[in-house]
């Protein structure tokens, strides 16, 4: 294995960048593994308008090209592809890729969560031309139109309801008759004017892929086969995220939907290995709170390497 390092950073959206901004500064020399999806979840975003320092917005790959220059100009080294296997119980902790392998003396976990999609082509087409899975992020963009929201769990209902505020009419999708959301939430949905419902119905397309904007979305009767188009400006797909940690499962503490569990700022259960943005969020997910967590992860870094033992710091 080749020299250990001090920082090796996986992942490369707000977390991850912010990260490896910090802890070059820090003169770590961090090494940022990028990942097959360079940028994260804001490559597929168009406008930015709530970063702060970017009053008339920003488009999301902009964002992250200007966030990766930074972190490039302090002197971190990226590497392009994915990891495909890692050893948090070594000391170095071990970092595979398909090219080469790693070692360093700490760890900072970036890899974010996918949101679930539908699986319709129309829905890659469209993402972030009207298309959606953030209702905090692009909401504002839909003032006076109609929207979808697709889903029917607490996520779903809590886009609905605060979508609300902008749209004229917020039609809610879920597939089943009855809806996986708490109580609660439920009624705080019903009771709102603005939402109509469209239970036990699914989603067949999202139109118009020619025009590159959402103009309306064809949806199928799970009862009675029958399709038809509901005019609608934005479609929302609220189905859940996914957090990326498949190459940590067993070795490091997960809570009971795969995010990784933090304490004392970015530190886990593993001493040496810390994790920032929304591999560890499901609550946020915005990419300000990611860049502070990735901001935290890095200082943490920086001082657990400074309180290792003398004889470890070389091993």
């Amino acid at each position: 294995m080749p020299s250990t390092r001090n920082v090796i950073i996986i992942g490369s959206g707000p977390a991850g960048l912010t990260a490896a901004l910090y802890a070059a500064r820090a003169n770590l020399q961090p090494v940022l593994i990028e990942g097959l999806e360079a940028g994260g979840q804001l490559m597929l975003t168009t406008a930015v308008e709530n970063f702060p320092g970017h009053r008339d917005g920003i488009m999301g790959p902009d964002l992250m090209a200007e966030m990766r220059a930074q972190a490039a100009k302090f002197g971190t080294e990226f590497v392009q592809g994915d990891v495909t296997a890692v050893d948090l119980c070594s000391k170095p902790i071990s970092v595979k890729t398909s090219e080469a392998e790693y070692g360093s003396k700490t760890l900072i976990i970036a890899t974010g969560a996918s949101a679930r999609l539908l699986g319709l082509p129309s829905e890659r087409t469209l993402m972030g031309h009207g298309v959606s899975t953030c209702a905090t992020c692009d909401g504002y963009f839909f003032r006076g139109q109609p929207i979808a929201v697709v889903g029917g769990g607490d996520s779903a209902m809590e886009e609905a309801v605060f979508l609300t505020r902008f749209a004229s009419k917020v039609t809610l999708v879920h597939r089943r008759d009855t809806l996986r959301a708490s109580k609660i939430m439920q009624d705080k949905a019903r009771a709102n004017p603005k939402i109509e419902w469209l239970l036990s119905h699914e989603v067949d397309e999202i139109r118009d892929t020619g025009k590159g904007e959402v103009t309306a979305m064809l949806v199928r009767s799970n009862k009675s086969g029958e399709q038809r188009e509901v005019p609608v400006n934005g479609v929302f797909v609220a189905i859940g995220h996914t957090p990326n940690t498949a190459l940590f499962r067993g070795q490091i503490e997960l809570d009971q939907n795969g995010y990784i569990l933090t304490h004392d700022g970015a530190k886990t259960s593993v001493p040496g290995v810390f994790a920032c943005g929304d591999v560890q969020d499901h609550i946020y997910r915005q990419a300000i709170t990611a860049a502070g967590s990735g901001c935290m992860a890095a200082i943490d870094a920086e001082h657990y390497i400074d309180n290792i033992p003398e004889h470890l710091a070389t091993v």
